[in-house]
């Protein structure tokens, strides 16, 4: 089979470094039986150790090229597909059924794209662990009041235990990334406080329309439209509000009467 090329159009950066592959897997610990599922194997840097310690994965590849390299491997379900058109709970309720084990090693250019279509399924999920941009999980697992918290921090926070789990260079990829890596873990919490993640996305997103002044400019308006009265504070910053406190607002409006 020739070699593969990474395509640019699909954000294809091929992790070649042994000892970051091997500390991803560590880190994932796959055992016999678990259900996992792989996004965008590419080569198999992750693939082929995954696939040797729990012996059978489903993998999602879109490029056509590397999903024909997969077929036929025993072991190896593939799904050749847009990842964010993969019905992910229908996956789960498959037989044998099972919560899912996500792993990855993201296309940065719809990473965030991704984590939100995962945030809807997060109930047919025991963990995820992905490699992504840096920037990105340093905004994930972002703590109140710094440059970092934002929108991503709540949606995901509100529903998944975050921990960065290792730092990966440019150096242990091919082509080389022009952005350091990260691996983050991802561990859905078992009752999230707030079922309506609609009301709290729009809600958050209302809050950081204007993240530089004070909420009564974003939130305020947002609240006022929808007829709502409330004593949360809205002479803070919307980076100044911690998680608890926006799924709480959420929580209130949605056992409001409108």
């Amino acid at each position: 089979m020739k070699p593969h090329v990474a395509r640019k159009r699909f954000g294809q950066h091929f992790l070649v470094d042994d000892g970051v592959v091997d500390a991803i897997v560590r880190a994932i610990d796959p055992q016999p039986g678990q259900r996992l599922v792989e996004i965008g194997p590419g080569l198999g840097a992750l693939t082929r150790p995954l696939l040797q310690r729990a012996g059978a994965l489903t993998v999602i590849e879109l490029d056509r090229d590397l999903a024909l390299r997969w077929r036929g491997v025993p072991g190896v379900e593939v799904l050749q597909a847009d990842v964010l058109k993969v019905d992910f709970a229908a996956l789960a309720a498959a037989p044998p059924g099972g919560a899912l084990r996500i792993i990855g090693n993201l296309p940065y250019n719809i990473s965030t794209p991704i984590l939100f279509h995962l945030l809807g399924v997060a109930a047919s999920v025991a963990d995820q662990v992905f490699m992504l941009q840096k920037e990105v999980v340093a905004r994930m697992a972002a703590a109140p009041g710094g440059r970092d918290y934002g929108r991503l921090s709540v949606m995901l926070q509100w529903r998944y235990a975050i921990e960065m789990l290792l730092d990966v260079p440019p150096s242990a990829f091919d082509p080389p990334p022009a952005v350091d890596s990260a691996v983050v873990r991802m561990v859905p919490l078992a009752a999230p406080a707030l079922a309506d993640a609609v009301l709290l996305g729009e809600l958050v997103t209302a809050a950081f329309s204007m993240r530089r002044k004070l909420l009564r400019h974003s939130l305020g308006r947002w609240l006022q439209a929808r007829g709502a009265t409330t004593p949360f504070d809205l002479q803070r910053r919307a980076e100044e509000v911690p998680v608890a406190e926006y799924v709480a607002l959420a929580a209130s409006l949605a056992a409001a009467p409108r």
